[in-house]
């Protein structure tokens, strides 16, 4: 049975994970990949117009996270309602659970068909830490419901 999810703790999952993956692929990690996805030879005209339609890439992102947060707090709820407890660390336990039984064969299979081993770090280690967060948001919501 699919209990009721609780939308707000979706919403913060999903702006959280739009912060990590700003501070990720921004300050901590954007050069690297940018020279994994061969942004660095771009011409002045292909950044220019990656940089226009770059609104709908966050836009389709963050409706992406909605949903894959929606799906995780089912199974969190589900999951800590089994144990008849919440918290945080049981969230980010099922955001692990979900990464290592989900992220990490999907990435794992780009590489081994021919992907780039910098963006499986790059892309994996953002994940797991979204998924801890988002997992840590939505186990500590648990406890006001």
């Amino acid at each position: 049975m699919w209990p009721s999810v609780d939308f707000l703790p979706v919403l913060v999952a999903a702006v959280a994970s739009m912060v990590i993956g700003s501070i990720w692929y921004g300050p901590l990690f954007g050069k690297k990949f940018m020279v994994a996805m061969g942004m660095d030879k771009w011409t002045p005209e292909q950044q220019v117009a990656m940089k226009k339609k770059m609104w709908m890439s966050y836009v389709g992102q963050f409706v992406a996270s909605l949903v894959m947060f929606y799906v995780l707090a089912g199974i969190t709820y589900n999951f800590v309602y089994s144990f008849a407890q919440g918290g945080w660390a049981k969230g980010a336990m099922v955001g692990f659970i979900m990464w290592v039984g989900f992220v990490l064969p999907l990435k794992v299979g780009d590489v081994l068909w021919g992907g780039n081993k910098t963006l499986f770090w790059l892309e994996s280690l953002n994940m797991l830490i979204t998924l801890l967060a988002a997992g840590a948001i939505i186990g500590t919501s648990l406890y006001f419901i």
